[in-house]
């Protein structure tokens, strides 16, 4: 990893972003953080039918007679998270997930189940003292998971109904030159987005800067948006993974802690327009800005929301390498995120000088 400890990043507004709830399709508390930030930044500021929260900041200084085209930035408000299907007589409540996940970081977590009032809960499993041989072999499932609130049931049910959402609590905290906590995907992506568009000076394109829903379900919000705005340049912004932990090969790396942004070429939903990523090295490569390219071959983003908009967009993302991704101890390098967020400002105020076309 590499050293850099003199970053300038608002850490106040990242943690905030990370440690509130936002469930696909319970991103209220996040949109509200959304909306209040970009307001200052935006010609206008609004939500659609199903929550996303769209910015427009309109051209400046277009020269006459130039055809000024739609940039549009895509970065998802939501987090893995649960859904509550059943509480039983004890007071012990069932869950399914909401987004892929992986049933052994579920062992000894803190969540907070957001029924009539929030409740803090821990999430409980069979004790490891009385598993049989096969069961301590076996790996962990997730009906082998319940959420125990420490309340008697009658109140539990007074509380907690069918459908309400459960997400993880984990506060965000500084480990070395990084930052550790839950939900960087995709709170992550959110600041960048935040930030870069905060500081834009001069651009010659309207920028639409969408935070999206329920993507950990299917990309759901981006596409409606897209649709909605019809760009002719979409940029996604998203975490990416860093496998360059112990045991790794370097071939299955896809990116590293400290090495700069990340430049998405493909993942399992889209390959990128190959122009945006040449713009993007490019412009890294004119600005100093630390950079490496990402193959992701499984996991997809907001990038093919974008693509596959009306006419169809030219579109390119930017990673933040991330280690330990889907847990609540996911990892960033504080140089990286900064990296990330000045290579959009330069994309945004560069967009209007390229084509893109085939």
């Amino acid at each position: 990893m590499d050293r850099n400890v003199n970053v300038n990043l608002n850490l106040a507004l990242l943690k905030r972003l990370c440690e509130t709830p936002g469930a696909p399709g319970h991103e209220e508390r996040v949109r509200e953080i959304v909306v209040s930030v970009l307001g200052p930044s935006c010609d206008e500021v609004s939500t659609d039918a199903l929550g996303n929260v769209i910015g427009l900041r309109r051209a400046r200084r277009v020269p006459p007679g130039q055809k000024v085209r739609k940039l549009m930035l895509s970065s998802h408000m939501d987090e893995i998270s649960f859904l509550v299907t059943h509480v039983d007589d004890q007071g012990f409540v069932r869950f399914t997930p909401l987004g892929g996940f992986d049933p052994k970081t579920l062992t000894a977590q803190r969540v907070i189940v957001q029924g009539k009032r929030d409740l803090l809960g821990v999430v409980g499993s069979k004790p490891i003292h009385i598993m049989t041989e096969e069961e301590r072999k076996a790996a962990p499932k997730l009906e082998d998971y319940f959420v125990d609130v420490g309340l008697p049931p009658e109140e539990v049910r007074a509380l907690v109904s069918v459908g309400d959402a459960i997400t993880r609590q984990r506060e965000l905290v500084e480990v070395g030159d990084a930052l550790s906590g839950k939900s960087f995907d995709n709170r992550m992506g959110v600041f960048v987005m935040l930030e870069a568009v905060a500081a834009l000076d001069h651009h010659e394109v309207d920028v639409y800067a969408v935070a999206s829903v329920q993507e950990e379900i299917g990309i759901r919000g981006a596409t409606v948006a897209a649709r909605n705005i019809d760009p002719d340049i979409g940029m996604a912004l998203d975490i990416t993974v860093a496998n360059d932990v112990p045991e790794a090969k370097a071939h299955e790396h896809i990116t590293r802690l400290g090495r700069g942004a990340a430049i998405k070429v493909m993942d399992s939903s889209v390959v990128c327009n190959a122009r945006v990523v040449a713009h993007l090295k490019a412009l890294a490569q004119e600005h100093g800005i630390p950079f490496q390219v990402e193959v992701l071959t499984r996991g997809g983003t907001d990038t093919a929301a974008l693509q596959r908009s009306g006419k169809g967009a030219a579109v390119g993302c930017i990673s933040i390498p991330t280690r330990y991704v889907h847990s609540v101890i996911e990892m960033c390098h504080k140089a990286d995120i900064r990296a990330a967020i000045d290579l959009l400002r330069a994309f945004i105020e560069s967009a209007h000088r390229e084509s893109y076309a085939p």
